[in-house]
């Protein structure tokens, strides 16, 4: 039986591209190409739908339950916090607010939910520290947990984490990374400090896709029952790791997970449950953790866990390509500005909205629902060639400035 979780949730808004791409004239200055690259009404558009299904709603429970008692942690991308900041400063307003709940901890993820780890991992070093600052800053409260893109973990990426100096990350649960383990126990890799927190895949999921699946045999999920498999979970403490966007937003209000949600607290007070923050966990069970060997190749909370979810078809692999390209052209050139419009363009975000392309199957069904309507109206061939044309504009418009 397990007496503790902890609720992890995540914040992120991408920098949606312009499809079609568009032309950057020969008289852009460098401070005026990224117009040309990102569709700065889509997003606009989308951050305040979004906000009106789901970060509004979803943060007045969350509070009303953390004045009550309940423990988050919360990691907020700076994608999103530069939207919110232009687009709807009510809700950045209010986001100041509830990351100051005595009973929030706040964790640092990547800025841009980028893939900067494969490029460049001086730089994906560089990126975090300077997310945790801006975090820390913005919100007046000290990071000492951190997440990735995705949950991304690597062998490298760890150390790099370690010498950046977080206590902790979290890694997904996935049965090829923890191999005999249970995702219930903590862990760091071996003879090293940093531990690890192991995400629920099962519990998680059930919640986060499978909560309004009327075709799963857990379907409707009540409280008392989720409570009751909490409880019943075994080990030392139950990680949960879910998109904010979950309530209300994958799973709409009608649906009931926000009633679900208000009911959890008490009934995991019925039996004898706690929810901690990632580092009260940490903290508590640090003496004991366990020996995890962190695998070369990459997990995700992704698809099936690896990176094939974002790298798996040709179209992927071609914007992938390009992202290397464009942020080595950015390099060259050595103007910041430049530099930070390539960064934006690795964001997960660009694989992730194209794994459809040749696929079938809930992975694909889920690319595609995340896929902007409009995008479709260029139809599927179309949306990639524009896609791979918006970096092969940027990296011809860079020509003059190296």
């Amino acid at each position: 039986m397990s007496n503790n979780i902890t609720i992890y949730t995540v914040i992120h808004q991408p920098q949606r591209v312009a499809l079609p791409a568009r032309e950057i004239p020969d008289t852009a200055g460098v401070r005026e190409i990224g117009k040309y690259l990102f569709d700065e009404d889509m997003n606009k558009y989308y951050l305040n739908k979004v906000a009106n299904e789901s970060y509004l709603p979803a943060m007045d429970m969350f509070e009303e339950l953390m004045n009550k008692g309940l423990k988050i942690s919360l990691g907020v991308s700076v994608s999103f916090i530069e939207q919110a900041k232009k687009w709807n400063k009510p809700l950045m307003a209010k986001l100041k607010r509830f990351i100051s709940n005595k009973n929030l901890e706040l964790i640092c993820v990547e800025p841009y939910h980028s893939f900067i780890f494969y490029f460049d991992i001086d730089m994906f070093m560089d990126r975090m520290k300077w997310a945790k600052n801006y975090l820390e800053k913005t919100f007046n409260k000290e990071i000492r947990i951190t997440d990735t893109t995705e949950m991304f973990m690597s062998n490298e990426v760890y150390f790099a984490l370690q010498k950046i100096g977080f206590d902790a990350a979290f890694i997904d649960g996935r049965g090829w990374v923890l191999e005999w383990r249970k995702p219930t126990h903590l862990y760091r890799h071996r003879e090293q400090e940093m531990k690890l927190l192991a995400r629920h895949l099962n519990f998680s999921d059930d919640v986060g896709y499978r909560f309004s699946d009327r075709s799963w045999k857990g379907w409707p999920l009540s409280a008392d029952s989720y409570a009751h498999w909490l409880k019943e979970a075994g080990g030392d403490f139950t990680v949960l790791g879910w998109d904010f966007e979950t309530f209300g937003e994958h799973h709409k209000k009608d649906t009931g997970i926000f009633e679900f949600m208000k009911h959890l607290p008490g009934e995991l007070k019925k039996r004898g449950v706690k929810t901690r923050t990632p580092s009260e966990i940490v903290e508590q069970f640090s003496k004991k953790s366990h020996s995890l060997d962190v695998k070369e190749f990459g997990s995700t909370w992704a698809g099936s866990g690896g990176v094939e979810f974002f790298l798996g078809n040709g179209a992927q692999q071609a914007i992938f390509r390009l992202m290397h390209h464009v942020l080595n052209k950015a390099k060259l050139t050595g103007k910041k500005t430049l530099i930070d419009l390539a960064m934006r363009l690795t964001q997960s975000d660009n694989l992730h909205l194209i794994q459809w392309a040749g696929a079938y199957g809930d992975e694909a069904q889920v690319s595609a629902y995340f896929t902007p309507r409009e995008w479709w109206m260029l139809g599927p061939d179309k949306l990639l060639i524009e896609q791979q044309r918006v970096y092969m504009n940027f990296l011809r418009a860079m020509d003059r400035f190296v």
